[in-house]
């Protein structure tokens, strides 16, 4: 059973990270908050939990990044995570706990292998020479992994970040792209039963956190380097990527 404060030790800074994220760095590293809260609760709960959070953290980073965003990017990656989306919720039922910590794992552990070799290559050449049936793929991963897990981010940055926009664009792409599909996931978690009176309390309770964690994000967007921010964020995301996949093994191995 684990103890309240266990569960808020790993809950605050979840929760404050990916308010830092949102606010300033396009919300590629929230994907560490639902990791990171289901090394103390079911991945389920804390994606319930961390929802309506999410939406009330859209809200201020829409105002603080509000007209910069591309629309031609938009246009092609929101219709596609309606389809990632929808097969997220057709999936919901088969998707244990032991399922999502291994698919947690293996997506924290992908994204930061991406991320590092993509710094090794430096692929400036390949920039702004994406196709839009890569916008689609990246636009359905990206509402598929953000219903299971908050875990968007990466597939909407690995595309961006090959297209050449300056970063206060590219983060009010993403905040725009991700306040429309979390409102979205609203509805099916509604009618999925995730938001019961336990999550919601303990939403409520964390929520002080959403303006605190963006406003440091928006701050940090304007003070410090990508390079330092990332380079912690992502050896932290992988450390818990493995945690994750053995937590994951090990309930397959417990199980009759």
């Amino acid at each position: 059973m684990i103890s309240e404060a266990l569960f808020y030790l790993a809950a605050v800074p979840a929760v404050f990270l990916f308010g830092v994220s949102k606010g300033g760095f396009g919300g590629g590293l929230g994907v560490i908050s639902v990791p990171l809260m289901g090394l103390v609760v079911s991945p389920v709960q804390a994606a319930a939990i961390l929802l309506p959070i999410l939406c009330l953290m859209d809200l201020f980073s829409l105002w603080a990044y509000r007209g910069r965003w591309q629309w031609p990017e938009l246009h092609v990656l929101l219709p596609a995570s309606l389809i990632g989306i929808a097969t997220g919720t057709l999936l919901f039922e088969y998707l244990s706990p032991s399922v999502l910590r291994l698919l947690l794992g293996v997506i924290a552990i992908t994204f930061t292998l991406n991320h590092w070799w993509l710094h090794l290559r430096a692929p400036r050449e390949a920039r702004k020479h994406y196709s839009r049936s890569a916008g689609v793929v990246a636009g359905a991963t990206a509402g598929f992994t953000s219903f299971v897990a908050h875990a968007g981010g990466p597939p909407v940055t690995m595309y961006l970040l090959r297209r050449g926009h300056d970063r206060t664009a590219f983060v009010g792409t993403t905040v725009l792209f991700f306040a429309v599909v979390n409102y979205v996931k609203l509805l099916p978690y509604a009618w999925l039963g995730q938001f019961d009176a336990s999550n919601l309390g303990t939403s409520l309770v964390l929520a002080p956190l959403a303006p605190v964690g963006v406003a440091a994000g928006v701050w940090l967007h304007r003070r410090i380097s990508d390079r330092f921010f990332y380079r912690l964020a992502y050896g932290l995301l992988f450390i818990v990527g493995l945690k994750l996949i053995y937590d994951g093994l090990a309930d397959f191995q417990l199980q009759p």
